[in-house]
């Protein structure tokens, strides 16, 4: 993984907005990583929160459109080659499952599902969907999907910040402090949430 904290550093929000865009048409990039760490980076007062949370839903909307449209030019052949290129036929038949099944909630659940997540726009786009209804689904997602992101990587810094800054001296790459404490937090909530199920089903 590159030094992300060094590519925002040098190229600011142009490097989420092309991070982003580049990982919803999908390209092996960090986009989920770059959005969390610039939330932690704006928790460090390096960044503007708004502005990340505005730059990425442009981003991943710019990106997947730009996949919608591919997928409308080229139909059979976008989704055959994101099949043998990018990622193995099972997971494209399973996203494309998903949206035929559940059109544009399919659009929308997708923003939360990696696989799922870049390929709603070439499938969309081959299998004839109405664009503004893409659009709207995808817009929505994205509207969601990236404040919570960015939140969790504030809230991180929120929380673990000061013992981040002092590993970061030691590890070097920040975004593998900001993952792991992102990972430790997640993992907190889920214990939280099903210790409280079991004493309200007491």
């Amino acid at each position: 993984m590159p030094n992300l904290s060094h590519l925002i550093a040098h190229w600011g929000y142009a490097a989420i907005f092309f991070v982003v865009v580049l990982g919803n048409l999908g390209l092996p990039v960090p986009e989920e990583t770059i959005i969390g760490l610039s939330g932690y980076l704006a928790w460090r007062g390096e960044l503007s929160f708004s502005i990340v949370v505005v730059v990425g839903i442009l981003s991943g909307v710019t990106g997947d459109n730009t996949g919608y449209w591919l997928g409308r030019k080229h139909g059979k052949k976008a989704i055959e080659y994101y099949a043998t290129k990018i990622m193995t036929p099972e997971r494209v038949v399973s996203a494309e499952r998903l949206v035929k099944r559940y059109g544009v909630y399919g659009i929308f659940l997708a923003r939360f599902i990696p696989v799922a997540r870049f390929m709603a726009g070439p499938i969309s786009g081959a299998i004839g969907l109405k664009f503004w209804g893409f659009f709207v689904a995808n817009f929505l997602g994205a509207a969601l999907y990236v404040p919570l992101v960015a939140t969790l990587g504030y809230g991180v810094g929120y929380g673990l910040g000061p013992r981040i800054e002092e590993l970061r001296y030691i590890i070097g790459q920040v975004e593998h402090l900001v993952l792991a404490g992102a990972g430790i937090m997640t993992m907190f909530w889920m214990i939280r949430r099903v210790r409280k199920k079991k004493s309200f089903s007491k």
